[in-house]
């Protein structure tokens, strides 16, 4: 090893420290999004001027309606919460005071959307950012969120004698020791796989180092020649597509004379580092291939792929193409993602340093954890 890779190494331990207080969000992302903001909007004396009169209209408009309010209760109001926001619906919202508080956030929330839009000059990625930056700092400060401020959180507690707060703050106290102690949180004994969960019969027919393979046989005289292979995302249970016998697909393909193959994924841990992307293709998807092959010789394979299941199936399905490998018979993708140039607002934080920031997190552990990935979402 050179003096130049022990320095990278080095280099890579300290973002992987960093990045444990960061849950893997890299702060250059973020500050480089509010210095393009900050540095652009000095430099725009008409963006500076129509957020002043904004400002000042948007007072306005609040003094007037609450003037109007102290008068008169039937006074239309200024600002209306965006079309699918809920956190106002109550009815008691619109009495006084909180109603004013109401329109105070709603304000702030408006002149927000105007500063956060991109500048010229600005980089539109960036102006994304400080728009979802700004818009959760404000979500959290909603007086829906104030105890002080919101009227159904006071009835409540009024009701049951503040009995809602001790609890409350009982939950607070037990999570953050859990987490200071580096403990899992409470798991639910209310669904039970295969008593709850997962109860349409199947059996287990393979199992390698990265997954298991489940067969369901179908449940009708009459079946099907051709199966179907689903294939789930890594980071969920394969029962996700068979819940419970009345959402279940699974249990409806068999039902209608299917032969369903599911693929079970290895949760990973910090052992299975060097494991690569291409090996879920290689060990996980053409290997389930592979043995139902075996299982249901002679037919081809209908390929579903879920999420990030699709995302592979995809991947494997071009391969197989490149190969003439004609096995599969039809591919039917289910919240799946082939095209990650609009991928959303995951994307927003995606750049050369945020992947250096994992890779390097990564590095250092060797998984990502589940806190992890829930900061990610």
């Amino acid at each position: 090893m050179t003096k130049h890779q022990e320095f990278d190494m080095l280099d890579r331990a300290a973002q992987s420290v960093t990045a444990q207080f960061t849950q893997g969000i890299s702060p250059y992302a973020v500050s480089v999004a509010w210095l393009d903001w900050l540095s652009h909007l000095a430099r725009a004396p008409g963006r500076q001027l129509g957020l002043y009169q904004a400002a000042l209209t948007n007072t306005a408009r609040i003094g007037a309606f609450l003037s109007g309010t102290l008068s008169d209760d039937d006074v239309q109001r200024p600002f209306e919460p965006a079309p699918g926001d809920h956190r106002f619906d109550s009815p008691h919202w619109q009495g006084f005071p909180f109603v004013f508080w109401q329109q105070a956030f709603l304000a702030t929330e408006s002149w927000w959307d105007m500063a956060t839009l991109d500048i010229r000059g600005m980089s539109k990625k960036n102006a994304d950012r400080v728009w979802f930056m700004i818009r959760h700092v404000l979500d959290a400060a909603s007086p829906s969120n104030n105890l002080l401020l919101n009227p159904d959180l006071i009835e409540k507690t009024s009701r049951e004698q503040g009995r809602n707060l001790l609890r409350g703050w009982s939950n607070l106290w037990q999570d953050y020791l859990r987490q200071i102690a580096g403990q899992p949180g409470p798991v639910s004994n209310a669904y039970r796989v295969g008593s709850d969960l997962a109860v349409t019969e199947g059996r287990v027919v393979f199992r390698n180092a990265l997954f298991e393979l489940i067969q369901y046989s179908p449940k009708t005289p009459a079946v099907y020649p051709e199966p179907l292979l689903i294939i789930p995302a890594w980071i969920m249970k394969y029962y996700i597509l068979d819940l419970r016998p009345e959402n279940s697909l699974v249990r409806y393909l068999v039902e209608k004379g299917h032969t369903v193959f599911i693929i079970s994924w290895h949760n990973p841990d910090a052992g299975d580092r060097n494991i690569t992307f291409d090996d879920y293709r290689s060990l996980g998807v053409m290997e389930a291939l592979r043995i139902i092959g075996d299982i249901v010789p002679q037919a081809k394979i209908h390929a579903c792929g879920y999420c990030l299941g699709g995302t592979m199936l995809a991947i494997t399905a071009a391969t197989m193409a490149r190969d003439k490998d004609q096995r599969l018979a039809t591919l039917t993708f289910l919240a799946a993602q082939t095209d990650f140039s609009e991928a959303g607002e995951l994307m927003l934080f995606v750049d050369e340093s945020q992947i250096a920031y994992l890779e390097d997190m990564m590095w250092g552990q060797g998984v990502l954890d589940t806190q992890q990935m829930a900061g990610a979402f």
